[in-house]
């Protein structure tokens, strides 16, 4: 269902193209969302996941 709406705005050419490249893409991000966890305050961000909160309280 969504191949014919993308093949109806877009082209079959450039939906095969973008099949390809998904994965590459994906990779990427995740990359980036890594590289942006670790260059920045790394609790900031860790907080809102449950886990990691819980493991490292802060003590106050």
């Amino acid at each position: 269902m969504i191949q014919k709406i993308l093949n109806k705005f877009v082209g079959a050419k450039y939906v095969s193209i973008l099949r390809t490249w998904v994965p590459n893409m994906v990779a990427w991000g995740t990359v980036g969302g890594v590289a942006v966890i670790h260059f920045t305050d790394w609790r900031l961000i860790l907080d809102y996941v449950p886990y990691v909160n819980g493991k490292f309280k802060k003590n106050e």
